[in-house]
This record gives structure tokens, sequence and C-alpha cells, in this order.
């Protein structure tokens, strides 16, 4: 885990004049010339200046580029900054955030790693993450083409199964490290027993903050009274910690050009692997995505029912993050599920 995030963070091996150093030694002078003031004094300038960007720094050395052609803004939603950086190698997809340190980052960087190992579903390789001189954070990962479509539901289904079924965790519910949700922190510590795990760090973290934030108390006495009941829910399924996306929405499905199904932004964790249509109210599942998706990972007794359990969730954190205007489809589901355990 901390080689991991070694890697990938802002304190990788090598500071950023070695880095310079080295970039500016490709072409070394004769042995027998020495290098002038006017000269010395230049490489010291383009050691100064790469050093004041370690993103365009990490493109021109370990990106193997020698020049960076131009950048344009590819849009981030509404949490980041993201641009593409076209090179004389290969493009990069680089985002930005003014106001967060490189923790979030990099916890999108473990759980992108995480996906891509399982070698089931495209995503995009994480490559750097580290911290703005100016204040904040970035990532730099691979660039993927999309296609002109979302791609095919079955693949799409087929291929998530594929993943859920292959990453399987060793240590429980949870992840190496706790990232976010949107902009909400996400707790990912290790728990042997799902219930308990989502009952704590999922449903339960999401009633507290709403009672801090909007001093709710009746959403969160009544969560708390679910949270209490929710078991018999579970009866009969087969729980396993699978990898999971965890913010499985429209906006982070597309294809490559393809037309392979193509994931991004995460939320990773590992978890009943239900949990990952928590966010499918916007994210346009349809039969054809089901049915390829239970051929590799069978529906277990009791999915119907368990579904809003796991659409709770994403409401809260909708509600939390965005305000009262998803604060009744969380109540109503809620509500909903007191009358059916007459808890």
């Amino acid at each position: 885990m901390a080689a991991n995030v070694a890697l990938l963070s802002a304190s990788s091996p090598s500071t950023s004049a070695a880095v310079a150093s080295s970039f500016l030694s490709r072409r070394p002078l004769p042995r027998c010339c020495a290098a002038s003031p006017r000269r010395a004094s230049s490489r010291l300038s383009i050691m100064a200046a790469l050093g004041d960007d370690p993103i365009k720094e990490w493109i021109l050395t370990e990106g193997k580029a020698t020049q960076i052609k131009g950048t344009r803004s590819i849009g981030g939603g509404c949490i980041n900054a993201a641009q593409r950086y076209d090179t004389d190698a290969v493009p990069f997809f680089v985002k930005t955030n003014s106001r967060i340190g490189p923790e979030m980052f990099e916890g999108e960087a473990l759980g992108l790693k995480a996906m891509y190992d399982t070698k089931s579903i495209r995503v995009p390789l994480p490559y750097k993450v580290g911290s703005l001189p100016t204040g904040g954070s970035f990532i730099i990962m691979e660039f993927i083409e999309f296609g002109r479509s979302r791609g095919d539901q079955s693949a799409l289904g087929r291929k998530l199964a594929e993943m859920h079924k292959s990453a399987k965790s060793d240590k429980g519910y949870g992840f190496h490290v706790d990232n976010t949700i949107g902009s909400t922190p996400q707790i990912n510590t290790w728990t042997a027993d799902w219930i308990e795990f989502y009952s704590k760090h999922r449903l339960g973290y999401q009633l507290e903050l709403a009672s801090r934030r909007y001093g709710d108390s009746a959403i969160y006495e009544k969560g708390q009274r679910l949270i209490k009941n929710i078991r018999p829910l579970f009866d009969g399924a087969v729980l396993e910690p699978c990898l999971l996306h965890g913010d499985l929405w429209s906006g982070n499905i597309s294809s490559d050009t393809k037309g392979d199904p193509v994931i991004l932004d995460p939320a990773c964790y590992y978890g009943h692997n239900e949990a990952e249509f928590g966010m499918s109210w916007c994210a346009g599942f349809g039969g054809d995505f089901y049915n390829a998706y239970f051929q590799v990972m069978p529906k277990q007794p009791g999915f119907e029912k368990r579904r809003d359990l796991y659409l709770l969730y994403h409401y809260l954190n909708h509600y939390n993050l965005f305000g009262s205007g998803y604060r009744s489809s969380a109540m109503s589901i809620i509500e909903d599920y007191l009358y059916l355990l007459a808890a």
C-alpha cells in the first residue's frame, strides 16, 4: 500500500531539480568544454521553470515527451478542471483542483490502478499525482479517445461483472485509503461484516452529515431506525467483498473508438456487488445490461428488496452535496423500508 502511494504521489523518488537535471543532460557537453556562465544561467532558468510546473516536468521527463504541442480544456465536472496535453509522444489527460490536496487524487489513482489490474474493463491508467506550487493538486493519466456513443450495454454489463468476479479482497470490506464520493469523504475502514460496513460507513456517515449540516433530526432518527433493522434484507444472499467502481453514473461511463466500454472517475472500495447499482437512477442501465451482468454474476435472492437500500446512500450524498431537492427521495426510501420491515 505505502509503496503504491509513493509511486503515485508528490513524494515520488527524484526531486524537481534532479528530474530537471536529468532532462537537461540528455545531450551533454563534450568533456573538454566547460559551460559558460550564460549557458549555466540558462540551464538554471529552465530547471526553475520546470520546477514551477510539476505537470510539464513529469510529461517532459517520465512521460517520455520532448515537446508539449498544446493544451485544451475538456471539462472536469463541478469539482475539478480537466485538460488534454498534446505532445510529440502521446496525449495525456490531466485533472487539477486548486483547493484540495493530493489525497483525493491519490485515492482516485489507487482505485483506477486496482480496476486496471483486473484486465476486465477499460479504465485510464494513472501515471502521477502531486501538489501544485500555488496550492491544490493534480493527477496525470492515460488519455482515452472516446467514441460517439456510450457503447454496448451488454458489453458494459458483462465486463463490469467480470471485474466484480475477478477482484476480491481478503481483508474484508473497505479500501486501502479513504477517498471521496463527489467531494464528500468516503470512509473505507476495513470491516469484516458487510452489513456493519454499509450501515456505519455509508448510510450512518451520510445521516450524521445531514444532521450536522442541516440540523435534520427527522431523517437522521428514521435513518438510524432503518440501520438497526436492515439485516433481514440480506437473508439468503451471498456477500463477498468485490472491487467496486463506486460512483457509476452516466457521466462516468463511455466507450473508446472501438466501441469497448470505459469507466472513469471512481470512488473505489470492496463491497457487495449490488452496491454498484446505487447510481442506477441516473446511469441508464437497461435490460441488456442486467441480463449480461447476471450471466456472469448470478442474481442473489432478495435483489429487488435491497435495490433501494443501495440507492439511498447516493440520494443522501446528493442531499448533502446539492441540497434539499434530494431529501424527499431519501426520506421516501427510508419510510418505505421502515414500513416493509415493521420497524
